[in-house]
């Protein structure tokens, strides 16, 4: 048993043949592109702001997925070494650079519960950025890679091992916490160094089965009235590893995000209250 994930029992025989005929993660993924409407996000920050809570455009997406994540479970699923395994966490990965100035980055985890509301999710953000801005040096995965780079020689049987150990279930749970490809997804926001959204490769080595990057926002053509209009929105650029769930089940997920981004008092709202403003949308 894995440290991290438990084996899933009972898959459907399709998700236990993929994993022989699609052995890596390059050749498994799928992407498609997911467009947030701005204007909702917008005015639900405008409004939190005037109550004097700062919460970004980050940490909506981040708690919109992980609220879906804990309605549709397989999407924290991840396949090593041709078994399905369902993680035990909910670890984000997230590169943060050194400053609004620098180009160097720095990428580790944060790691939330799948009941976080917005508030808890943005507070844990916040306090992951200042983390890696001010002590970058204190990051798990920086310490990793200059262990691996402090002795010649060292890095390429130093990543042999590590990918044998996780290839057969032995990575410790210390060195998974430290690894930034060990997560149920990883996120960028592209939009902050004014770029367009892209299609972020999912690491082979890791368990990473999804990758999310945001991009500039842009007019996205919609019927209306019998019109065409166009709205201003948030693109995502989604790759996923298509062997941990169906497409009608990532498609069914990707619809729940979009309401809870159409409607982010969801975010904040009780379970009751939740499914009562779900039957309105």
């Amino acid at each position: 048993m894995r440290a991290d994930g438990k084996k899933v029992k009972n898959v459907d025989p399709m998700y236990l043949i993929a994993p022989y005929i699609m052995n890596k993660r390059v050749d498994s993924m799928n992407m498609t592109t997911i467009d947030i409407p701005h204007e909702p996000i917008q005015k639900y920050i405008n409004k939190k702001r005037k109550e004097g809570i700062n919460i970004s455009h980050m940490a909506l997406i981040i708690a919109a997925y992980v609220k879906t994540m804990s309605q549709y479970p397989e999407l924290n699923r991840f396949v090593v070494n041709k078994r399905v395994y369902q993680r035990n966490e909910i670890a984000v990965g997230m590169v943060v650079l050194q400053s609004l100035e620098s180009h160097e980055g720095t990428m580790s985890k944060m790691y939330f519960n799948e009941n976080d509301d917005i508030f808890a999710v943005n507070d844990k953000i916040n306090k992951y950025v200042a983390e890696n801005r001010e002590a970058p040096e204190n990051n798990g995965t920086e310490k990793i890679m200059k262990f691996l780079l402090s002795v010649p020689g060292l890095l390429p049987v130093g990543v042999s091992i590590l990918k044998f150990l996780d290839r057969h279930g032995l990575l410790p749970k210390a060195i998974i916490d430290m690894s930034p490809f060990h997560m149920s997804f990883g996120i960028t926001n592209l939009a902050s160094i004014r770029t367009n959204h892209i299609y972020h490769h999912c690491y082979e080595f890791g368990t990473t089965s999804v990758f999310l990057a945001m991009g500039n926002t842009r007019e996205v053509a919609k019927r209306k009235g019998g019109e065409i209009v166009f709205e201003k929105c948030i693109p995502i650029g989604v790759t996923m590893d298509e062997r941990i769930c169906s497409g009608s089940y990532f498609a069914t997920a990707f619809r729940a995000l979009k309401k809870y981004l159409a409607n982010p008092e969801l975010l904040e709202a009780q379970k009751e209250m939740e499914e009562k403003i779900l039957e309105t949308v």
